[in-house]
């Protein structure tokens, strides 16, 4: 079941540490050499004792393959554990660099805590597979040899065995299936319990205002009973294969030690041989090494299988070109986007000239969101193109289209580090002019300079309203410049004098060569160049808002009660170049 997932991914983390995991390798298969030889060391120096010979080389030579067993068992668990961390850590880095260029869709089709639960949990899990592999290895390695030295001292000891290893074949077969899916089962419930929880987390103002901590609480762990039973069901998997292997092996055991006796009573074998037979007997009957290797390597690729998961959510493709020399042009065509399944956007067409604002308003629900994250190539449409200066934004390098876009959002996130940090974000060499330049036009910079630092002040230690968080966020925008701006109701949490302050900045020609505005509010539909009325996913028209005002339904949709219905509105949907 998750095979293919566990070769796609956790093979190439591999080969990240592959001079690590080739060292395991080898010494893992050193050590299990060298308890191949010490029973052969063991009998030899019995039988010398026996006949009352000089035993001092084999007693040396036994002493020796302990010393060195004991030591290569150190160094196989310093190698394991380094390999189990740097496959951990380029898993992590693997899988966080692919959620973050998937974006949205990922949080939208696993939940922020499922996520969290697979990037951190499942990760750990799935890094111990390239040493679980090289640890099974050796251990396969030392009933294979086992029962080759049985061979070797006599074909017929290693017949008896050979006669009951299918059913340890069959013990290890069935323990390696029910363990996959037992631990799928358990990991997918981790993931349920880590949702709800995260959901819970979010929304913890909420829930503290409906005194309803108590319910929560139970629904996040209404799961626990199935996540017992799961683990439980693994306990018994395991404990079961265990079971049936300590009374399979043995029974194996005393089947050889027996055969040995015999030949030891008809002269074909020594004191010393029956002695070594013993020992390679339990070597090559040593399934319980075998029970945990393999349930460790089975919870391994079921972490994997779920890792590989999130691999199946694509992420965005770029193309090889550069814009040529431009305003700033954005043109959407026959662009059609989809959310849960719904088309929100179908069929839009609309231009915005370069080097000036576009407002876009609509009710809730109309669209507004997803056509500026389509925009700015946050999103692909499902059908359609966008261009920018007459490229379509897939075929740009990735570089290039975060230069030439810029965004602001609702609710910004300011990540650690200081102030400063936070506005110059994703720039390549930001400057303190170029961000206090920024601050100022977003009307952050008095704020800013009343905190403890400044703007080396962190993030974190920087009290703040909703309305002063989005004047950072506008901030960084405008550091970061492009041709095209895009404020994702990024004015909403601003008073009425900032939000003016801000919007005349940019229909003067402020950052920015062109800005499209998602806007509630009529007075900054008002001060655009232009607006675009989204209803129903479609453009519904394009002018100048005076115009649209006279229609009741676009005053219904920026809010205006008692304004509802009315004609159809104006059926403009094309916006001229070089309007004034």
């Amino acid at each position: 079941m998750t095979t293919c997932a566990d070769k796609g991914l956790t093979a190439p983390a591999a080969r990240h540490s592959v001079t690590h995991c080739v060292a395991l390798c080898l010494v893992s298969t050193a050590a299990t050499g060298a308890g191949l030889l010490l029973p052969a060391a063991l009998g030899r120096a019995l039988d010398q004792l026996l006949a009352q010979t000089p035993a001092t080389r084999w007693v040396l030579y036994c002493a020796g393959l302990v010393l060195l067993i004991a030591l290569l068992d150190a160094c196989q668990t310093v190698l394991g554990g380094t390999v189990d961390a740097r496959t951990t850590a380029w898993l992590r880095r693997y899988l966080t660099r692919h959620v973050l260029d998937v974006g949205p869709r990922a949080a939208a089709r696993f939940g922020p805590g499922d996520l969290v639960a697979r990037l951190v949990g499942n990760a750990a899990q799935a890094g111990t597979a390239p040493a679980a592999r090289a640890a099974l290895v050796a251990a396969l390695a030392g009933p294979v040899g086992g029962v080759v030295a049985l061979a070797l001292i006599d074909p017929w000891l290693a017949a008896v065995f050979l006669a009951g290893a299918p059913v340890l074949a069959l013990l290890l077969r069935t323990l390696s299936r029910d363990t996959s899916r037992c631990v799928t089962h358990y990991q997918e419930v981790q993931g349920r319990i880590a949702s709800a929880l995260a959901e819970a987390v979010g929304g913890h103002r909420t829930i503290a205002a409906a005194g309803t901590a108590d319910r929560e609480t139970a629904r996040i762990l209404r799961p626990l009973p199935d996540l017992s039973r799961a683990g439980h069901r693994m306990w018994q998997v395991q404990g079961r294969a265990a079971g049936q292997a300590v009374a399979v092996a043995p029974l194996l055991q005393l089947a050889v030690v027996a055969v040995a006796g015999v030949l030891l009573t008809r002269n074909r074998l020594s004191v010393g041989d029956m002695l070594a037979a013993w020992r390679y007997a339990v070597l090559a009957a040593g399934v319980g090494v075998l029970v945990g290797h393999l349930a460790g390597l089975a919870r391994a690729r079921a972490a994997a299988g779920r890792l590989g998961e999130v691999l199946t959510e694509p992420a965005p493709a770029y193309g090889p070109r550069r814009l040529p020399p431009g305003p700033g042009r954005l043109e959407l065509r026959q662009v059609t986007a989809r959310r849960g399944g719904r088309a929100v956007l179908d069929g839009v067409d609309l231009v915005v000239p370069g080097g000036t604002t576009l407002a876009v308003v609509g009710r809730s629900g109309a669209g507004k969101s997803l056509l500026a994250a389509v925009a700015g190539r946050l999103a692909d449409p499902a059908a359609g193109q966008v261009l920018l200066d007459g490229v379509p934004l897939r075929e740009l390098t990735h570089d290039e289209l975060r230069r030439a876009v810029g965004h602001a959002f609702e609710r910004p996130a300011l990540l650690t580090g200081t102030v400063e940090d936070a506005i110059g974000l994703g720039l390549p060499s930001p400057s303190p002019a170029r961000i206090r330049e920024a601050a100022r036009t977003a009307r952050a910079d008095d704020f800013v300079r009343r905190l403890p630092h400044g703007y080396d002040t962190l993030c974190a230690d920087a009290p703040r309203s909703g309305g002063e968080s989005q004047r950072l966020g506008l901030a960084r925008a405008f550091a970061h410049g492009g041709r095209l701006l895009i404020l994702d109701d990024a004015l909403s949490s601003l008073d009425t004098v900032t939000e003016a302050h801000i919007t005349e900045a940019l229909v003067s020609g402020g950052p920015g060569s062109t800005r499209l505005l998602i806007a509630h509010r009529a007075a900054t539909a008002a001060r655009a160049d232009a607006v675009a009325w989204l209803d129903g996913g479609r453009v519904r028209a394009v002018g100048a808002h005076e115009e649209l005002w006279r229609d009741a339904e676009y005053r219904a949709a920026l809010g205006e009660p008692g304004m509802s219905g009315g004609a159809g509105g104006p059926e403009v949907t094309t916006w001229e170049e070089g309007r004034s």
